[in-house]
């Protein structure tokens, strides 16, 4: 006989899950399409050289901005 789990619900899922997996089921190309939106604005080559003369650039930040002298 397996052990019983305190804590395990063996036939439960969420409303959260099953919202989720019934609209997979309804909207098949959903996991393409955030794959598309996601290239738009997130997935873009990164230039290295501009990065480091980003960095170079930076101005150390006073420990507390808001303090008026």
């Amino acid at each position: 006989m397996p052990p019983i789990h305190l804590f395990q619900r063996p036939h439960y899922t969420s409303d959260a899950t099953g919202f989720l997996d019934q609209l997979k089921r309804d909207r098949p190309d959903l996991g393409e399409r955030q794959r598309e939106g996601r290239a738009l604005l997130w997935d873009k080559p990164v230039d290295r050289e501009l990065q480091a003369g980003f960095q170079a650039a930076r101005v150390p930040q006073k420990p507390y901005v808001y303090q008026s002298e």
